[in-house]
């Protein structure tokens, strides 16, 4: 079941991840300032959001299989038509779409993968499910940025879009199956009998969902710039630009099965907290790090020591960037994929089975609809008072949220 759901996360971020990386593309085409850049990624993002709650109660009522679907499906052809978009109004519709469309992928994959595992590896199931997301989010911006060079940013959407699509009536048969015979070989296996939740369970939840999605949407306002951020501040190239995202995302790859696998060891929140405690200073290091050696530099130098006759500086197109910074979205990439699948599995620990899916829709919209509302934001701040000022607020934004919700969640290794 959990590889399944890997291939499915995959095709569901194979297209939600393009509008961030290729916002420097669409800037110059429709002449967007900041803010107006900053809507094309809230466009999406507050429709995604929106889109959690209704997704998630509807989960739990007529079962996940069909909000998984249009999860993946809807958002490819939603995908498709962005790509067919010709003017800023239009593409700013079909994101809003394509984020309804995905409303239902998130609350109803967590409780799936869930009953399929115990709770001792909870965690770590939820985190090789991650890795499904992260390798979209990273290969995602690196091919969207060579096929923009050749057919546009419009290419990378539709092109993306067709085998999202495909994969995704596969998945629709493949789940029904797989559903059928989990249902049948589970129907004594319900007597997985969770232990009676403590006191205070409520208010710990609350403060751990508003610690998990508030430090989570000011981040993403931040990764939001990311590529206008290097091609604007550093004047590397559009499609170095893009890929640069691919940094963060290649974390998770290898940090969600680590964060999930140490969060069933030494507890959830305190995994959630040293992540949440480390992200602050890094957004406020963007102002500080310089560009860096080039990595391409430090490649030829390999070469040169290891004389094995073989020449590995192509790949430095794929890393065009300082170490410094390549470091620092590293890092960024590090908190996002501990919070995501420890954050899931503490939430999957303090509600009932059957409601499961609707606190997941809670969750995802307030850490969903927070970055939709931010970003603009962000967008505004960047107008006004530059990048340093603005990544300077976010970073000390999370910091005291983080301090504030330690105080109600310190001592609770759920």
């Amino acid at each position: 079941m959990v590889p399944l759901f890997v291939l499915a996360h995959f095709s569901h971020h194979l297209v939600t991840a393009l509008p961030s990386p290729l916002t420097p593309y669409i800037r110059d085409e429709f002449s967007l300032d900041y803010t107006q850049a900053g809507w094309v990624i809230s466009a999406f993002t507050l429709a995604y959001g929106i889109g959690q709650l209704p997704a998630g109660w509807l989960a739990d009522r007529i079962g996940p299989r069909i909000m998984l679907t249009i999860g993946i499906c809807g958002v490819a052809v939603a995908a498709f038509l962005i790509g067919l978009s010709q003017t800023y109004i239009m593409m700013l519709v079909f994101l809003a779409l394509m984020g309804l469309a995905g409303g239902g992928y998130h609350p109803s994959a967590p409780p799936v993968i869930a009953s399929a595992v115990g709770m001792e590896n909870r965690g770590r199931a939820l985190g090789l499910h991650m890795i499904g997301g992260s390798l979209s989010f990273f290969l995602a911006p690196i091919i969207a940025a060579e096929i923009a060079e050749v057919w546009s940013w419009r290419g990378s959407f539709i092109g993306l879009a067709i085998p999202a699509m495909l994969f995704g009536i596969v998945f629709y048969i493949l789940l029904g199956r797989r559903l059928t015979a989990s249902r049948a070989a589970n129907k004594a296996a319900v007597s997985q009998i969770e232990a009676p939740s403590p006191p205070g369970r409520w208010r710990r939840l609350v403060w751990f969902i508003i610690l998990s999605t508030s430090t989570q949407a000011v981040t993403f306002s931040v990764i939001a710039f990311i590529p206008l951020f290097l091609v604007d501040h550093f004047g590397v190239s559009q499609a170095a630009g893009a890929r640069a995202i691919a940094f963060i995302y290649f974390c998770g790859l290898w940090v969600s099965p680590i964060a999930g696998y140490l969060s069933d060891r030494l507890g959830r929140v305190p995994v959630v907290l040293a992540a949440a405690f480390m992200v602050g200073p890094v957004l406020y290091l963007l102002n500080v790090v310089p560009y860096g050696i080039g990595i391409s530099t430090l490649m030829n130098l390999t070469n040169y020591l290891l004389r094995f006759g073989i020449d590995i500086s192509i790949l430095a197109d794929l890393v065009p960037y300082g170490i410094g910074i390549a470091a620092l979205l590293i890092l960024i990439g590090v908190f996002l994929y501990v919070r995501m699948p420890v954050s899931e599995s503490y939430i999957l620990g303090q509600v009932s089975e059957r409601n499961r899916s609707t606190i997941l829709g809670i969750y995802f919209l307030g850490s969903m609809e927070g970055a939709g509302i931010l970003t603009p934001v962000m967008g505004k701040l960047i107008d006004n008072f530059g990048f340093a000022t603005s990544f300077s607020i976010a970073g000390a934004t999370v910091l005291g949220i983080t301090i504030l919700c330690s105080f109600f969640l310190w001592g609770d290794r759920s």
